[in-house]
């Protein structure tokens, strides 16, 4: 799943509407079940996104496309979720209507599905190639972090302990 926003692909200046443009892959994938953007490697994908247009089946409710296509609006500024936006907020989006906010806010809410767990460890929700994976930390370039402006980083103390000599 790519979620990098049109701004980060074209190296452009970006802010928070990226983050909105992963909600909206997510949301995309999580209706529709595949990506809305296709490639068969990292540049004919980075080249659908800056180039195509997402395609929305037929089946998707009008709320749902319609949430969609402001999520996954290539310019940044009337994105959903930017104060430009021309559609409002989020949370004021047809698809949404039968949310009570303040109420998931404030965990009053019983989720629609809740996973019987035998204990605090057990997995079997998630699938076998998943769980059967060794985790493996990415490896740090030391040229990309020197490379960094670390004041970006003032008055952060947590140092990973498997980082450090």
């Amino acid at each position: 799943m790519l979620t990098r926003a049109l701004q980060i692909i074209k190296g452009q200046h970006y802010n928070q509407s990226v983050d909105w443009w992963s909600f909206g892959i997510l949301t995309y994938e999580m209706l529709i079940g595949q990506s809305p953007f296709n490639g068969t490697d990292e540049d004919e994908l980075f080249w659908s996104v800056c180039n195509e247009e997402a395609y929305y089946p037929r089946f998707l409710s009008r709320e749902a496309k319609s949430l969609l296509v402001l999520l996954l609006d290539k310019n940044a500024e009337t994105r959903l979720g930017m104060p430009g936006c021309p559609a409002g907020d989020v949370c004021d989006q047809p698809f949404f209507r039968n949310i009570q906010w303040e109420k998931l806010e404030n965990k009053e809410i019983e989720p629609p599905f809740k996973p019987k767990l035998k204990n605090t460890a057990d997995v079997s929700n998630f699938d076998s190639d998943f769980t059967m994976e060794k985790p493996v930390l990415t490896p740090i370039d030391p040229q990309i972090l020197a490379s960094m402006d670390q004041e970006q980083f003032k008055g952060f103390s947590y140092t990973n302990p498997a980082m450090t000599d």
